[in-house]
Formats: structure tokens, C-alpha cells, sequence
């Protein structure tokens, strides 16, 4: 069973800039959080950084988002950031 975000932030969490989807080719999908919500989370890594995707998983078509990229240590720093609350 995959990891759920919690449903409140803590109090302080830091808020995460989303953009655009990049056109990167090849991403390695490394964690993911449950799809039995509306929101999904993955942590990935491309050209040797690390990101967060966030899908909301729409009837009509899913809408996506990723953060900037990061260090993959930063990268999973910030997931693990996201698992307990602390940004989002």
C-alpha cells in the first residue's frame, strides 16, 4: 500500500511553486502516493535531479504539475517534507 498525504497541513508548512509539466522523455517515477484519492504525488527523477508530480485526476483529463528541480537528496528531503505535512 502506498503512503496518503495527510489531510491538513502542519502548522508552518511551506507551500510548494507548481508548474507546467516539463517535455523531459525520460522520468523514473521512484515513490508515489495512493491513488485511491483525487490527488496523486510522485517523487521523480530526471537528467539526475529530482521532482515532485502532482496529478489531480480529473474525469475528462488528468491535470499535472511538477515542482522546480532540486538535488535528488533535496528532492527526497521535500517528499518526505510532503509524506508528514510539512509542505504542500
Amino acid at each position: 500500500m502506498s503512503p496518503h498525504i495527510p489531510d491538513r497541513r502542519q502548522p508552518g508548512a511551506k507551500k510548494l511553486d507548481w508548474f507546467e509539466p516539463s517535455d523531459e522523455a525520460r522520468v523514473r517515477v521512484l515513490a508515489w502516493t495512493c491513488d485511491c484519492l483525487a490527488m496523486v504525488y510522485e517523487l521523480c527523477q530526471a537528467g539526475g535531479q529530482g521532482f515532485i508530480r502532482c496529478t489531480l485526476q480529473n474525469e475528462d483529463a488528468p491535470e499535472i504539475r511538477e515542482t522546480h528541480r532540486w538535488s535528488l537528496a533535496q528532492a527526497r528531503e521535500v517528499w518526505a517534507a510532503l509524506l508528514t505535512g510539512m509542505v504542500r
